[in-house]
């Protein structure tokens, strides 16, 4: 089985798994898990903030930093795509009451900056009061680039208002970005006087559970408290913090073989539609930055190009859409630490085959 639903389906490798043995352990609800403890300070540490909190998921470090930022009815901007606006549930509206005002991506991923300007409100008691921006880097497998990164944050802190990151994929927007440089030092860049940013372990970095929030001190301590309300709290969870600890030391650099193999995958697919003058206007490859790949394929046929697939042992995800002529169907495809240049020139013979 070859699979490319998403960087989330990493296992982890035999030496983080020995690390994550290994760990030695305390409570963390008291704050005395050792392993836990120097897994926040290294990540706080790493990308420039006072300090760090890991728990479950990204969608609770997500929720956690939203409601750290804004108070019931205050206002969030966000993404109309943003994985916090559309894939979490509503949590900032129905656990957080905070307003989310959702503003329409631009192709390259960003949201335009007179569109943010715009959708501040001002003080008037008609109106949510607008308190936090929040920004996805990397937002579909594009790299928002560090200018405008640097533009946002400046236009918040004009505005006296709040920024945070979902930074899920930070370290591939950082890889992508730094060309021969640190990536490390990219993303603390990328990071740079943000308020916040939420970093995921359990996607290109390959652990198998976990989320860190960064932020000062002070709201750190105020995003504990969310995280006990939330019911992330965890006790002796220093054997996942173990392997995030390994991820970071070990698996932010080699996600550059993840974008080489997207590269590879979208040149392959490209090679694909071309050498079948059938396909010509019912297929389509996007271009890649990162991991993500986006494969486009005329309705009347998906079902079955993605049935020979998952028969080869290949399983990807895909949604329809509908253009001003004809529905089609966008097929996602993730590269990750688990699929490696064979699997991917396997799944291209196959495509070949259909």
């Amino acid at each position: 089985m070859i699979d490319f639903r998403s960087d989330t389906v990493t296992q982890p490798t035999p030496d983080m798994k020995q690390a994550m043995l290994e760990a030695p352990l305390g409570d963390d609800v008291f704050g005395d898990d050792p392993t836990i403890n120097r897994l926040q300070d290294m990540a706080a540490e790493m990308l420039g903030f006072e300090a760090a909190l890991f728990a479950p998921s990204g969608t609770q470090t997500n929720l956690i930093a939203l409601m750290a930022h804004c108070q019931r009815g205050e206002e969030a901007i966000v993404g109309q795509q943003w994985h916090t606006y559309r894939w979490e549930a509503g949590g900032m509206a129905v656990l957080g009451s905070i307003q989310p005002q959702p503003l329409e991506n631009q192709p390259d991923g960003t949201i335009a900056l007179a569109d943010i300007e715009g959708a501040i409100k001002v003080d008037d008691p008609h109106f949510a009061r607008t308190r936090l921006i929040v920004i996805e880097n990397t937002h579909g497998g594009k790299v928002l680039p560090p200018a405008y990164m640097r533009d946002v944050q400046a236009l918040a802190e004009r505005h006296g208002l709040r920024t945070h990151i979902d930074g899920a994929r930070l370290f591939n927007a950082a890889v992508a970005s730094a060309g021969d440089g640190d990536p490390v030092a990219q993303a603390r860049q990328l990071c740079k006087s943000y308020d916040s940013v939420s970093l995921c372990l359990s996607k290109g970095l390959g652990a198998p559970v976990g989320s860190l929030l960064l932020g000062s001190k002070e709201f750190i301590a105020r995003g504990k408290r969310m995280r006990k309300m939330l019911g992330g709290g965890m006790r002796q969870a220093g054997i996942l913090a173990a392997a995030g600890i390994y991820a970071l030391e070990n698996n932010v650099r080699r996600m550059a073989e993840d974008h080489a193999n997207a590269q590879l995958l979208v040149q392959g697919l490209g090679k694909a539609v071309d050498a079948h003058p059938k396909l010509a206007g019912r297929a389509n490859v996007h271009p890649a930055q990162t991991n993500i790949v986006f494969f486009d394929i005329d309705a009347e046929i998906a079902d079955a190009f993605i049935a020979h697939l998952a028969a080869g042992g290949i399983r990807v995800t895909s949604g329809y859409y509908k253009t001003r002529e004809k529905a089609m169907k966008r097929i996602r495809w993730v590269t990750h630490l688990n699929v490696g240049r064979n699997d991917v020139e396997r799944a291209l013979e196959a495509v070949a085959r259909f």
